[in-house]
């Protein structure tokens, strides 16, 4: 007879790990701490479970991810959007920290994710880096906008040193970024090909690097959809509803954004086509998702062939 399968569901908390494993049903709790993971490590190992599941919870789940996949457990971060549409098919609406555990063991053992694996610390350290800078703008855009709308000299004087400090934390985390790309041949050299298309600068090729490591290694539909820009029909019966891009890596196609903008004023390529979509009377902001899409489609080609770009042959 063969041996059991068992799925393994952990919610994580700042404070506490959740555990469930199905189908046996059961559950326990420990500490989110490095001291508490050998034990959890230990007890999942005797298990032999065929999948572990956590969500992702903005980093509370590092940590144990790690001492998982560092013990050869096969465990998946899973999006907690597809994981919370999941629960409201199965009719969970109930929310504590142990039927959430129980809903991501059920998660493993109906939908089966695949795991991949982790980036290494590298990779790790240039996605902390890009994140930092997202939330550096963040920070530097709010303050701008309560400039605006200060009157008091004194306000305006601390908001003006808060911005000039934003702005050198920026350079600093800008500096960072270069010099991790600088110090890996295969990122430099990858930076190198798609800096050379028209529209692509430093931030775009950065975040591509950082957060989107199966660029060159998919399809185009499966690169579009895995950044969110491939659009999704509406149709039911006669009805046709309006196709519409969602989902995704929202970081990803924010940057691809901005660049798909560029192109289309610089980018020979990329302008033709968004100007013969507008001639055909599309809608601005659906000609610049068509050559967001169309870019995409390029640089995913132009990295899996390791070739530059050529704007006659793109």
């Amino acid at each position: 007879m063969s041996a059991p399968s068992y799925f393994v569901g952990i919610d994580v908390a700042k404070a506490t790990l959740d555990v469930a494993v199905r189908p046996t049903g059961e559950t326990w709790q420990l500490p989110n701490d490095p001291a508490a993971l050998p034990a959890l490590v230990a007890r999942l190992q005797a298990l032999r479970p065929t999948l572990v599941v956590l969500e992702a919870t903005g980093g509370y789940e590092h940590l144990s991810v790690a001492a998982l996949a560092a013990a050869g457990l096969p465990v998946v971060v899973a999006n907690p959007r597809q994981v919370r549409d999941f629960g409201r098919a199965m009719g969970q609406l109930a929310k504590t920290d142990r039927i959430d555990a129980g809903l991501l063991a059920l998660f493993a053992e109906r939908v089966q994710p695949a795991p991949r694996p982790l980036p290494d610390a590298a990779a790790q350290a240039l996605d902390a880096g890009l994140t930092r800078r997202r939330q550096v703008l963040e920070m530097l855009q709010a303050e701008r906008n309560r400039l605006g709308f200060a009157r008091a000299p004194q306000i305006r004087r601390g908001i003006q040193q808060h911005i000039r400090w934003l702005e050198r934390q920026l350079a600093d985390v800008d500096h960072d970024l270069a010099a991790a790309i600088q110090a890996s041949p295969v990122w430099r050299a990858t930076e190198d090909l798609l800096r050379s298309v028209p529209g692509i600068g430093p931030v775009v090729s950065r975040t591509l690097i950082g957060e989107l490591p199966e660029l060159g290694h998919l399809t185009r539909k499966q690169i579009a959809a895995l950044v969110g820009v491939a659009p999704h029909a509406r149709d039911s019966g006669t009805l046709r509803g309006k196709r519409m891009i969602w989902g995704g890596r929202a970081p990803v196609r924010a940057v691809l954004y901005m660049g798909a903008l560029v192109a289309a004023r610089h980018n020979p390529v990329i302008r033709a086509f968004f100007l013969r979509l507008r001639a055909a009377g599309k809608p601005a902001k659906l000609a610049l998702t068509a050559c967001m899409r169309k870019l995409w489609v390029i640089l995913n080609a132009m990295v899996h062939a390791g070739t530059p770009w050529h704007g006659a042959t793109a």
